[in-house]
């Protein structure tokens, strides 16, 4: 009785695991453990994935219950004809249906392991425990010298903004043309040549907790207590140990908000923003509260980038016109969801290219390049900071467009704009750093001084060089290990609310 048991078991694991697999790479491509623990705890059918999620509850979650079942059924009733028919198989021929079924089961439980496991890369995560490195012995609590330089700063994420995108060489035109001349180098303008992606990140949060906290983003299963869990985005605490961007700004007298068209609540962006000192966030619930009408969304994200920037207009007039009465700065920010596949064609943009991808991204761009303009035109570049980044670079999935162009190209980076007023024209930032050193360089874009010019594993792209025994000081390999390592302490202190440091 055990066996049969376990043998259906099998059966519902393999299938599960297999169908599990497949779609996680198809939808979203090579994942992490992480990454799929994450976002397991806060999945959303509304704004936040849409009837993907039906997919999976109904790929993942039913199916395999049904064929377990399904085949259980029909074993029970060849048996049951059997028995009324009084036939009795041979020694030889019960040897060999066992044989039979004990090949497919393990085969099924084979193909479905390896699929579940090469997918997530759970082979890097076992790996990960035994690193030598300690996120621990290299994060620096970023401690702020002088404040008498703060300035207005607004971040603007842009889904998916991968800058290899521009190569018109690769693609049929520069999808990022509209924003590159709204932020030309001879205007102000200054970027990181060659911004990386960090080694295991890819997805909105990790690009958001990255460059607000200087760390790479890890789940519950990276600690090493049981608290974690608890306090995974679920509970009102998300990182909770950590001390990022808005806590830093906070504490220092800025007034921090955030929109974006997709439902706050997804992957718990609600739960970190709320945390660490964003005192306002707008959502996908308050753009339909506000009267927007039903053709300004799409189904499975949101609000679209058009009407996004628009309200953005309103959000930067009113913060800008508090700040100059409280003589208070603020922090501005927001993320873009159009270039988010598979891309929704809105009626604002018009198609001309053969892939609808390029379209939507140069219409995106260009409602971001109109926002930047109208900073400008209100004269809010004098004493306002804007940084525009890519939340990470575009997803590889099976499903998703430009496979040609880009699965085998050497350097994939970020795109990434960075005006500061009154900043030296000649100056260059430090290139080819990565999402973790964005922090410290917005604390500065800011006008924060901060002592060594670091935060979290992050040293300022401001500085030319970089501290010995920092993180950016490793070589590449020894760094590449310490962001893969599993540091259990480090994370169960900072998902358990108490500082990684103390």
């Amino acid at each position: 009785m055990t066996g049969h048991v376990l043998v259906y078991v099998l059966i519902w694991a393999g299938l599960a695991m297999l169908i599990a697999g497949v779609g996680i790479r198809h939808y979203w491509g090579e994942i992490s453990v992480g990454q799929m623990l994450l976002n397991l705890v806060s999945v959303q059918t509304d704004g936040g994935g849409g009837s993907i999620v039906w997919m999976g509850i109904i790929w993942i979650g039913v199916v395999p219950v049904v064929v377990t079942g399904g085949i259980l059924l029909w074993q029970l009733l060849r048996r049951r004809r059997r028995r009324r028919r009084d036939i009795t198989r041979t020694r030889r021929t019960r040897w060999i249906a066992r044989s039979v079924s004990t090949v497919m089961v393990g085969a099924l439980v084979v193909a479905g392991t390896t699929a579940f496991s090469t997918t997530v890369g759970m082979r890097d995560y076992i790996k990960s425990a035994n690193s030598d490195y300690e996120l621990d012995d290299y994060y620096a609590e970023p401690e702020v010298t002088d404040d008498s330089g703060k300035r207005n700063v607004v971040q603007i994420y842009l889904e998916s903004g991968e800058a290899t995108l521009a190569d018109d060489q690769l693609f049929e035109k520069n999808a990022f043309a509209p924003l590159q001349e709204a932020t030309r180098g001879e205007d102000g303008w200054q970027s990181i040549e060659d911004f990386q992606q960090y080694d295991g990140g890819g997805w909105t949060m990790a690009g958001l907790t990255s460059t607000q906290c200087g760390v790479p983003l890890k789940g519950t299963g990276s600690a090493s207590s049981s608290v974690a869990l608890e306090d995974q985005g679920t509970e009102g605490s998300y990182l909770g140990g950590l001390t990022c961007l808005g806590d830093v700004l906070g504490e220092h007298g800025y007034t921090n908000s955030f929109i974006g068209g997709a439902n706050g609540s997804f992957a718990a962006k609600d739960v970190f923003l709320g945390g660490h000192g964003y005192t306002e966030q707008k959502d996908l619930d308050d753009w339909r509260a506000a009267g927007e009408p039903e053709e300004n969304f799409r189904g499975d994200w949101g609000l679209s980038d058009e009407r996004l920037m628009a309200h953005a207009r309103e959000e930067v007039d009113a913060l800008h016109a508090q700040s100059e009465e409280t003589g208070q700065p603020f922090n501005l920010s927001m993320l873009t969801l159009d270039t988010h596949e598979p891309v929704h064609i809105y009626d604002y943009c018009d198609v001309d290219t053969e892939s609808d991808v390029t379209s939507a991204f140069e219409c995106s761009m260009t409602q971001v390049a109109g926002f930047v303009d109208y900073l400008e035109q209100q004269g809010y570049l004098e004493d306002t900071a804007v940084v525009i980044m890519g939340d990470h670079l575009k997803h590889m999935s099976a499903g998703d467009a430009f496979h040609e162009q880009l699965d085998h190209h050497e350097n994939r980076t970020i795109f990434n704009r960075i005006w500061v007023p009154g900043q030296d024209r000649e100056s260059q930032l430090r290139p080819r750093v990565d999402q973790l050193s964005m922090y410290p360089t917005v604390l500065e874009a800011a006008g924060l001084e901060i002592r060594n010019r670091e935060a979290g594993l992050g040293v300022s792209a401001f500085a030319g060089t970089v501290p010995e025994g920092s993180a950016q000081a490793l070589d590449d390999s020894a760094y590449a290990e310490l962001l893969e390592s599993r540091s259990g302490s480090f994370y169960s202190r900072a998902w358990g609310g108490a500082s990684p440091t103390g």
